[in-house]
């Protein structure tokens, strides 16, 4: 069994964890023990992608390359030099410093699929990349001032999680195709692709396709974030098509897709962030339109909570289910 990990910060690492002991279905007691033994890992990547500049992609279409898991724990041993198990635990970052590890792009959410084993990194963004005194564009990270984020996709080699070497490619690279935005959507003709910014989280439905949630998107590409279906294989592939749009200043997060149940759910968090109480930014969830005048309508200040419910902006976890 593993577990993988993004470290959701500028120039930071995403981490595998592989478990000595087996997930035994049923066993819960065993189940839960699983995390307690077993080796920390992070991640290096090579390639020979060009980078993008002035717009364009790689002149293959792809960007790809090979990578493999640097080890920095063996159970309670330490296998970086001049650090104990104790410092390479807590000073995780400066271990993976010392191994010349890749630095990512804000790698947040990092999720293999059920169906292919194939892992997915939300990198959300890196406006300092490329920034004086700052690393510039390497090859998973192909992008200087990345704004908008992109989504790494990783293939173990045998398809075995205890692998310590993979290959790699750019599902993604987000941005909006009709702003001219450098994007790159595997091929995929970018003139039919939702606009997507600032990956977060992700999940999958039952087909098999990738589940997107955004937070950003508002101060990169001016539309509020949101949930995105992006296909995996076949001529689909890079195909972004947007689900829904979360309130004004919200993020979109922890997306369930219960497909084959007709049902979403998304978490949205700090709607309408910037507002003050005097000035509130947004109502949801409460909010319905009044019946004031029709100057007043087209303000917040016309919108007004249902009866006996809350006054301000809160998080809520929406379901969203098919009409019948």
């Amino acid at each position: 069994m593993a577990a993988y990990m993004g470290d959701d910060s500028r120039f930071e690492y995403i981490y595998k964890f592989v478990s000595r002991d087996r997930y035994i279905e049923g066993d819960k007691k065993h189940n839960m023990t699983l995390l307690q033994n077993g080796s920390l890992y992070v991640a290096r990547y090579t390639g020979n992608s060009p980078y993008i500049t002035d717009g364009q992609v790689p002149s293959d279409g792809t960007f790809d390359g090979s990578g493999e898991w640097i080890q920095l724990t063996d159970g309670n041993k330490s296998k970086v030099p001049g650090m104990s198990i104790d410092e390479v635990l807590i000073y995780t970052r400066i271990a993976a410093d010392k191994m010349g590890a890749t630095k990512m792009d804000r790698p947040e959410d990092v999720e293999p699929s059920p169906f292919t084993g194939k892992i997915y990194a939300a990198l959300t963004n890196n406006t300092d990349r490329g920034k004086p005194g700052k690393e510039g564009p390497t090859e998973p990270n192909p992008r200087a001032n990345n704004r908008t984020g992109h989504v790494i996709e990783m293939i173990e080699d045998g398809n075995d999680v205890r692998s310590t070497t993979f290959t790699w490619n750019l599902l993604l690279v987000c941005g909006d195709p009709a702003d001219n935005d450098p994007g790159y959507f595997s091929g995929y003709d970018p003139a039919k692709v939702s606009p997507i910014s600032c990956p977060d989280n992700v999940a999958f439905d039952s087909a098999g396709n990738l589940w997107i949630s955004t937070d950003g998107a508002p101060s990169t590409i001016q539309n509020n974030d949101g949930l995105f279906r992006v296909g995996l294989e076949g001529a689909n592939r890079g195909k972004v098509e947007q689900f829904l749009a979360v309130p004004k200043e919200a993020e979109t997060c922890g997306p369930v897709i219960a497909d084959q149940e007709n049902m979403v759910y998304v978490a949205v968090q700090h709607p309408g962030e910037d507002g003050t109480y005097e000035e509130p930014h947004s109502y949801f969830p409460d909010y319905v339109k009044t019946r004031s005048s029709k100057a007043q309508s087209q303000t917040l200040r016309s919108l007004e909570r249902k009866h006996g419910t809350f006054a301000l902006p809160r998080p809520s976890v929406v379901q969203v289910y098919k009409k019948k």
